[in-house]
């Protein structure tokens, strides 16, 4: 495990002049490590500053867990997950503890602008680059059905991913369906009710990877996220709607139907959020929904040990509000 400061040590670098240099991953300080004192009923008062490097800890029971904390680990070994994580996209790790940080306290919109440019930042970065070397390239082939379905029923919408061959894997024609689709709800007063579902075995099963790394130019694929949102859309949506997920829900698999005001899990649900091991952050509003309902340093666990969750446990966490 890797060698931990006490809360009271981290707290004097951060009071230095030179602490957002010491502690950050171009000064060889990929994360920090602190140790947690049940003993001490309430912590010291927060530092002057955050450093620019994940700052994590094991929580023994009981014990405070100052702001300052990025990542919670249960035990030695979970830390050392996270930890490994952390050295093979440091970059990454940075930049996601920045943004959750920021989305911790910023409205929608401002977490979903500052999401999106931190992920077409990393698109760009050497450890994304490295990720996309190791994969094989094929060939995306063009839909020839519609990828998202509506069907009205009286005062209900029922908005379904419809790509069950490909695990209703999220691909660009397939947001730009589902964006249409909320566009309308939106738009029409007397729909009361959204439900969001997917066919086939999977709810969704992430970002389509064949379409990783076709972004050339990263402002224009974040004028491009911004413009056409469905997380947006589903944020202003989320008091009338409801997901009903099953199977796979990874990526953006859960961190769109994490606004909906009413999130069902089947009980083969399972979640996970993969994109820190490829050298991002997640993009499609995750960083927004997800903190929103399980708080900052659990979505900064999730994202960095790459766990899967099973539907028991986001239930207990508050990542779905029911499971069947």
């Amino acid at each position: 495990m890797a060698r931990a400061l006490s809360l009271e040590a981290l707290y004097e670098t951060l009071g230095t002049a030179v602490a957002a240099e010491s502690l950050s991953w171009p000064s060889g300080t990929p994360f920090v490590v602190v140790e947690l004192d049940p003993r001490i009923a309430q912590p010291p008062d927060a530092p002057p500053r955050a450093p620019n490097c994940p700052v994590l800890a094991i929580a023994p029971a009981g014990a405070p867990v100052p702001d300052v904390v990025d990542v919670v680990a249960g035990d030695a070994d979970s830390l050392d997950v996270v930890v490994a994580a952390i050295r093979r996209h440091p970059v990454a790790a940075s930049v996601l503890v920045h943004v959750l940080r920021h989305n911790a306290h910023a409205s929608t919109d401002d977490g979903l602008l500052a999401e999106s440019l931190a992920y077409s930042t990393l698109q760009h970065g050497a450890e994304f680059r490295e990720w996309l070397a190791t994969r094989t390239a094929r060939n995306v082939t063009p839909p020839t059905r519609p990828l998202v379905t509506t069907q009205r029923e009286a005062d209900t919408l029922v908005v379904k991913l419809a790509h069950p061959e490909h695990r209703n894997a999220y691909s660009q024609a397939m947001r730009d369906a589902l964006c249409e689709a909320l566009q309308v709800a939106e738009a029409d007063d007397s729909i009361r009710k959204v439900v969001l579902r997917g066919e086939g075995p999977a709810f969704c099963s992430g970002g389509d990877l064949g379409e990783f790394g076709s972004a050339n130019d990263a402002a224009v694929a974040h004028v491009s996220r911004v413009t056409r949102s469905a997380a947006a859309l589903l944020a202003r949506l989320a008091p009338r709607c409801v997901a009903e997920l099953h199977g796979a829900c990874i990526g953006a698999g859960i961190e769109l139907p994490a606004y909906a005001h009413h999130v069902r899990a089947r009980s083969d649900a399972f979640f996970q959020l993969p994109e820190h091991a490829m050298g991002l952050v997640p993009g499609a509003g995750g960083t927004v929904s997800i903190t929103r309902r399980i708080g900052r340093r659990r979505t900064a666990w999730l994202a960095l040990a790459n766990a899967r969750l099973d539907a028991a446990t986001a239930l207990a966490w508050g990542l779905v509000d029911e499971v069947y």
